[in-house]
């Protein structure tokens, strides 16, 4: 049985590794969300059998692929063994940038193949305002706040956690939101959302801390984190979806709002490039997955057609 490391612990050979690792990843401005998974997946790696303590450069491609097909065993996802590819190889490029490596073992080696054509799971305003309709508890202003600033406004689970008071311009009515890639882009709020963020301010919970800025404030008075957000959401959902029967439920979550705000857009007729800038999307690429249609929407479409056979149907 493998021996389980933390950064705690003396006889881990790597911590020194780990604890630059960590270092770069706060300076190039990684989320704690996606330090978390990283570190997580990397700590995964360097205790895996394939690398069995050796130094960093005697560590090949196949000890990396070793590592990866040993997941795929386990049953992960394609996204998450991507995930831990990705992980392992910022780790090297980390420590090559700091003169602590001289080479990349995961370099080279292929994601594995998604499904890029498979339509993404989501709401239409019907449902959004359904949706809405569920969220209640004590805290219903404030969560009710971020669930329209995903599904009106796009924003990802990451970028409500990051967001401070200063951040919102009522005069101007915009938001000022930091993306992937430490990217600012500046959103119109909309004025039925603006109306609820307002309240949402004035309820605003008291920060046990002086100077908290954060614009959403937990029960125990500290930034609300992505995973409350995640579980608030989740909540809400089953709530959303308690009159059907488990089995037939969809696989909602809080990125599905986001999902939602740019199916809603596209229908509507917004360019892919306005879209693409609302979402924060690096590339139009990435946008485009959005452009799918209902089976409805394709019964209409074919109806249409004017159908003529060379023959006569008896």
């Amino acid at each position: 049985m493998n021996t389980k490391y933390t950064s705690e612990e003396e006889d881990f050979i790597y911590s020194e590794e780990i604890e630059a690792f960590t270092d770069w990843m706060k300076d190039a401005g990684y989320t704690r969300y996606t330090q978390k998974s990283y570190l997580s997946d990397v700590y995964e790696f360097l205790n895996s059998h394939a690398i069995r303590n050796k130094p960093l450069d005697e560590m090949k491609k196949r000890h990396v692929l070793s590592f990866l097909s040993s997941a795929r065993t386990r049953g992960v996802s394609d996204s998450t063994r991507n995930r831990k590819h990705a992980a392992v190889s910022c780790f090297f490029k980390a420590l090559i940038e700091l003169e602590m490596a001289e080479h990349n073992p995961a370099f080279g080696i292929k994601k594995a193949k998604t499904e890029h054509n498979k339509a993404p799971v989501y709401l239409d305003e019907i449902k959004i305002t359904e949706f809405m309709q569920s969220v209640e508890g004590k805290y219903r202003t404030r969560n009710l706040t971020i669930f329209l600033f995903m599904a009106y406004m796009g924003l990802r689970v990451g970028e409500v956690h990051g967001l401070n008071l200063n951040d919102y311009n009522a005069e101007r009515g915009t938001l000022q939101v930091l993306g992937k890639g430490r990217k600012w882009r500046t959103l119109p709020v909309p004025n039925a959302v603006a109306t609820i963020l307002q309240q949402a301010i004035e309820e605003r919970l008291s920060p046990w801390r002086d100077g908290e800025s954060a614009l959403f404030i937990s029960q125990k008075g500290t930034r609300l984190s992505i995973r409350n957000i995640q579980q608030i959401a989740t909540d809400t959902f089953d709530r959303f979806q308690s009159h059907i029967e488990p089995e037939q439920r969809l696989p909602y979550s809080s990125h599905k709002l986001r999902h939602s705000f740019a199916t809603m857009l596209l229908r509507q007729g917004t360019d892919l490039r306005t879209v693409q800038e609302l979402l924060g999307h690096s590339s139009i690429q990435t946008t485009t997955i959005y452009t799918h249609v209902s089976n409805r929407e394709k019964e209409e479409a074919i109806s249409k057609l004017d159908v003529q056979l060379p023959f006569e149907i008896k």
